[in-house]
């Protein structure tokens, strides 16, 4: 059942500095790394000055260990994967990490960050994590953290429902049109009835631990850490969250129970790292912050999500009169010639526009294509095909665009790593709430060219078009 967003400012207010306070305390004394293993770019939506990562080869991870920052990404887009590549990849992480913590002696956790809707291969990433850590570390895993949270992208969780913004209505996720998703789609709207379902029964719901928002709203730290000190046997913890101020009461218990001895994984949104991380709010980022390199060429945003909300953004973004918009006939997708031909089409205007000064919108057809068979990984198959045409729509620029958009998560994943080449790259901070900016590196295809990545479920309606707005003054 909806809720009126006017629950959200209904709870008791807490003294925020005063949690502060105590946090940083806690962040302080925290010597693991934070390893984020993040399922597509848009995971660095909370945070700035942060690394992330695109590969796990050995120096790129020793690299990563020996900055100063508590934490770091890995890209590792495995929401674009099937089972058996997402098994592969987080078991060669897993190797790597504790490899190189040994040969560093720093000690590490995971966060597997992914979709703030629910969907990605759980419970097999972290199922994989905890059993490596175990292997490698000797430490078994007390616990999973469950934290969906993110508040740019209107997530809440209340009762443990967890909830998704619609103008001045809270739905429940299992509601909306990510619950269909065919790859990821699930039914239930209560997160415990959710991880039953997921874990196939493995982890019952009446079994799973819920941190309540009236024990956070009370500051009762020392009963939420109980509750964590009593977790065992890789039970699940669901962390109930309306606003950041409710996540960092949890992690001040959740740091103290880690003090003591407990070890949890962590599936979460992008809200919680940020927090964990003890990252500083900063102001949007600016045009002159993104563009450091000035050039009279158009920029490119380029358009794989299918969302609702994408599709309206996108025509939203139509109302600036000097933008092009060329359409990707993706239905041509299972006939290989007349889909390379229209590939070539798309890119041959493309160079065209940008040499000229004007910014390209190239998006896919609207109409959702699909497999002939049903099966999941079919599907996954064809949009992976359908992405990998449109992030060539950058890879295959022989001009340097002023600036790169990409919309959709695995549509930014795949320009991020194919396109563009990005091994590492500065997160500078967000162009809009939820909405990251990357610095590319120097051995990028466009070096220190701003790649904004656009989730295809965050912002409204106008948000597209402000953001290019913010690009193109």
């Amino acid at each position: 059942m909806a809720l009126s967003t006017d629950v959200l400012t209904s709870y008791k207010k807490i003294d925020e500095a005063a949690v502060d306070a105590l946090l940083a305390k806690e962040i302080a004394a925290n010597d693991k790394k934070i390893v984020v293993l993040d399922d597509d770019p848009t995971g660095v939506q909370t945070v700035h000055d942060i690394s992330v990562y695109t590969n796990w080869d050995k120096d790129s991870v020793r690299k990563a260990f020996e900055e100063e920052n508590n934490l770091f990404y890995i890209m590792t887009n495995s929401r674009g994967f099937t089972a058996e590549q997402t098994d592969k990849a987080h078991h060669e992480i897993a190797a790597v990490v504790d490899e190189v913590s040994k040969e560093t002696g720093k000690k590490y956790i995971f966060i597997s960050r992914s979709d703030s809707t629910l969907r990605g291969h759980y419970p097999l990433e972290t199922e994989i994590l905890a059993k490596e850590y175990a292997k490698n570390t000797g430490s078994i895993i007390d616990g999973e953290i469950l934290c969906p949270f993110f508040k740019e992208g209107g997530r809440f969780t209340i009762d443990n429902v967890h909830y998704v913004k619609y103008g001045d209505e809270l739905v429940p996720a299992n509601e909306t049109e990510f619950a269909k998703d065919k790859t990821f789609g699930y039914v239930a709207a209560n997160m415990n009835d959710y991880i039953e379902e997921k874990t196939k029964g493995a982890f019952k719901a009446d079994s799973v631990i819920g941190i309540s928002l009236e024990d956070i709203h009370d500051c009762n730290i020392d009963k939420i850490e109980e509750q964590l000190m009593a977790v065992k046997d890789f039970n699940k913890i669901i962390v109930n969250a309306v606003d950041y101020v409710d996540v960092k009461v949890f992690c001040v218990a959740m740091y103290r129970a880690m003090a003591k001895g407990k070890v949890f994984m962590f599936r979460t949104a992008a809200g919680i790292v940020k927090v964990m991380g003890g990252v500083t709010d900063q102001p949007l980022l600016t045009r002159e912050q993104m563009v450091v390199k000035e050039t009279s060429n158009g920029g490119i945003i380029v358009v794989g999500s299918h969302t609702d909300k994408t599709t309206k953004q996108v025509e939203c973004l139509k109302e600036l009169k000097d933008i092009e918009f060329i359409e990707l006939d993706a239905t041509l997708v299972k006939d290989d010639a007349a889909f390379e031909a229209e590939v070539q089409r798309c890119l041959d205007k493309e160079e065209e526009c940008i040499k000229a000064g004007k910014t390209v919108c190239c998006y896919t057809t609207r109409a959702l294509i699909t497999a002939d068979t049903g099966d999941k990984e079919d599907e996954l198959r064809l949009s992976v095909k359908i992405s990998d045409a449109v992030q060539s729509l950058v890879g295959r620029l022989s001009v340097t665009p002023a600036f790169v958009i990409a919309k959709g998560g695995i549509t930014s994943s795949d320009v991020g790593t194919k396109a563009l080449a990005v091994q590492k790259a500065n997160v500078l901070g967000q162009i809009k709430p939820g909405i990251p900016v990357w610095q590319t590196g120097p051995e990028s295809k466009f070096p220190q060219t701003p790649y904004v990545i656009f989730p295809g479920n965050v912002g409204e309606i106008t948000t597209l078009k402000e953001a290019v707005e913010v690009l193109t003054k």
